[in-house]
């Protein structure tokens, strides 16, 4: 990918890339939210059977059997079904089940490292310089939001394990972005990826079907319950945040990511993402009543700091 291609940004790429991560923040928040409400990967099913549900109208041509649709390229559709739909998510769920929200971001915050690794290892995108430096300005304001200015914190940090859920979920999303702009040749029929609609439901077919084997899995693992407890409370908390869900981070963030990652690559793109443990910093002050700090302006300067540096040729 030359340098005109993944360098430079235009004020529609930018909005196309930052919408994604706060969407994304919301979503880590009501996965939080949502732990003891339905189990994780069950979340992750029903979050995206109702994302499903609305693409149908939109492109249910897809699904037809024939040359035009989906089926004659399924094996491409099942990886990035499984990546994107089936496993990025649900790992992230999970993560939240047994760690703390500032292990979470603080571990995703190693994603554009992971990214420029995918890159250099299996795609032959070398790294620069210029990247490497962006990379460490945008780990490092992820890490002065974290702890709240006092580096001291970050030594009371515990791992556990679900962290290293939130790597893998990272290495995962790292190799989705990848697939999107450097598909095997002639897997990938340009009259699909043409149409944002056709390309996110051909997956999400996939992803539900990853879904649910493991949501059927983890059902299989749930421990027993009393007489008169049920693993899923249902009522309007769940119903209003599947909706979330399913329309902002699922529908319109992967929309926006796809189209911003298209025009600068993964590599750039993964910067973008250590924006969202800053907005999720923004929203929980926001939700808790405490007024933005000193220490969220001077992480939001490092990481576009990484972002600007890293778009340098």
């Amino acid at each position: 990918m030359s340098a005109s291609t993944e360098s430079r940004l235009s004020l529609s790429t930018i909005l196309l890339l930052v919408v994604p991560p706060l969407l994304w923040a919301g979503n880590a928040i009501v996965g939080r939210v949502m732990q003891g409400v339905v189990p994780p990967v069950t979340l992750n099913l029903l979050r995206w059977v109702l994302a499903l549900a609305l693409l149908l109208p939109l492109a249910g041509w897809v699904l037809r059997p024939g040359s035009q649709g989906m089926w004659p390229h399924w094996r491409r559709f099942a990886l990035l079904g499984l990546l994107g739909v089936g496993s990025y998510n649900a790992l992230q769920y999970m993560a939240l089940k047994t760690s703390t929200p500032i292990n979470v971001t603080l571990v995703a915050a190693s994603m554009p490292v992971w990214m420029l690794l995918l890159g250099r290892l299996f795609y032959g995108v070398a790294v620069t310089r210029m990247a490497a430096l962006g990379a460490v300005l945008s780990i490092a304001g992820v890490v002065v939001v974290l702890s709240r200015g006092d580096l001291v914190q970050l030594w009371a940090l515990q791992l556990v394990p679900g962290d290293a859920l939130v790597v893998l979920a990272s290495v995962v999303w790292g190799w989705y972005s990848w697939q999107l702009v450097r598909p095997r040749p002639g897997t990938e029929p340009a009259h699909i990826k043409a149409d944002w609609a056709a390309f996110l439901l051909a997956q999400v077919v996939m992803g539900v079907g990853w879904s649910a084997l493991s949501s059927a899995g983890e059902w299989l693992l749930l421990p027993p319950l009393p007489d008169g407890e049920h693993h899923i409370q249902w009522g309007w908390p769940l119903a209003a945040a599947l909706v979330y869900v399913a329309v902002g981070p699922s529908l319109l963030a992967y929309r926006c990511w796809g189209a911003g990652v298209a025009r600068v690559g993964p590599a750039m793109a993964a910067f973008f993402s250590n924006l969202t443990p800053l907005f999720a910093a923004l929203m929980s002050a926001t939700l808790l009543g405490e007024p933005p700090s000193l220490y969220h302006a001077v992480g939001f300067v490092l990481i576009v700091g990484g972002i600007l540096v890293s778009s340098r040729p």
